[in-house]
């Protein structure tokens, strides 16, 4: 059983404050936090707000005001989101049961095809998390894998309408408070890196069925498709993004979601040139190797999140040491929102 030892407040600059909650068990002692302003609007009520510090573990957090304070300083102009996809800004669990990946939702409408792709998801993902294989050996079967993956799905005749269909029969949903952080920043005109090895189209059709509206400022950098004029799925578009390889440097490998949104392609190199001067970062991911994410970008200050969602006795300890933040049990985005809307809230959109 956990006990609450005490209760500290450090009070970091501009009137952000960050509440940290000791609770020892056992031999360890961890660090809930939650962040607050007196007249912030997005502030949570009491309840939510304990709710979400008992799921929140911060190992430095005098560390993290002092990020703050650097990235306040610096201002909305130099910052940027990066963030995984799946349980990431979609919940781990869906109605009690573990809910379904970009990945793992798509249903081509031939059932061979999809037991084929299943029968490769049982063959790679063992090697995927297998702790003795090599990064280099590792990486190549992760290329095999997602090579194989696209082949089946173009030779299996995959369409556009397959793909609507797979998101609205899927148990795939996103956190609360997503909605509300995008919207937050796409006002405050900060860019969004949705980073995935999985399937650019796929997540677009996810954010247009669950969220019900695009966001100009968000940009995937994911697998993307082409598709004829019938609607089936011909080819791939860019080099391969797997899980090894889905950091900064995909920028250069991958089509921007505004390609189909108004940007003209001759606009991409410098938009994606804009991006990597924009060097301080909010990552956000489920696993330690999205650390990564932000590998390509020389940046000067970021604050890690982590989303520890099962496992957690296990995985814990490594978790915070790693990330600045870590939530638990599938927490909801608010901590997050309530992050950023302290490091901007008084600058102009």
């Amino acid at each position: 059983m956990l006990i609450i030892n005490y209760c500290t407040r450090f009070h970091a600059p501009s009137s952000i404050r960050i509440s940290v909650v000791r609770r020892r068990t056992h031999s360890q002692t961890y660090s809930f936090c939650c962040f607050g302003h007196e007249n912030n609007s997005l502030a949570k009520s009491p309840m939510e707000e304990s709710n979400l510090s008992a799921n929140t573990v911060m190992d430095h957090p005098r560390a993290i005001t002092d990020k703050i304070a650097l990235i306040r300083d610096a201002g909305p102009s130099k910052f940027q989101v990066i963030a995984d996809f799946d349980a990431t800004l979609t919940r781990y669990r869906v109605n009690g049961l573990r809910g379904q990946t970009s990945h793992g939702l798509l249903q081509q409408g031939n059932a061979y095809y999809d037991a084929k792709r299943q029968a490769l998801y049982d063959h790679y993902h063992p090697l995927e998390i297998s702790p003795v294989i090599p990064v280099d050996e590792k990486t190549k079967l992760m290329e095999e894998w997602w090579s194989k993956t696209h082949e089946l799905l173009i030779e299996g005749g995959l369409t556009y309408d397959a793909i609507k269909k797979s998101v609205a029969d899927s148990s795939i949903a996103f956190r609360e408070g997503v909605t509300e952080l995008f919207e937050f920043l796409e006002k405050k005109e900060i860019p969004v890196l949705i980073f995935s090895a999985g399937l650019a189209d796929v997540i677009e059709e996810v954010l247009r069925q669950n969220l019900h509206r695009t966001f100009k400022n968000v940009k995937i950098v994911s697998n993307r498709m082409v598709f004829n004029d019938d609607g089936q799925l011909v080819s791939f578009k860019g080099k391969l993004i797997h899980v090894l390889n889905k950091n900064e440097h995909a920028l250069d490998m991958a089509a921007p979601l505004h390609d189909r949104l108004g940007v003209a392609t001759g606009e991409e190199d410098e938009e994606n040139a804009n991006m990597k001067k924009r060097t301080n970062v909010l990552l956000m991911g489920d696993h330690l190797g999205d650390l990564g994410m932000s590998d390509g970008l020389n940046y000067e200050t970021r604050i890690s999140i982590g989303f520890l969602n099962d496992n957690i006795e296990k995985s814990l300890e490594s978790y915070r040491e790693a990330f600045d933040l870590v939530y638990l049990n599938d927490a909801p985005m608010w901590g997050a929102l309530e992050l950023v809307s302290q490091l901007f809230s008084t600058e102009a959109s």
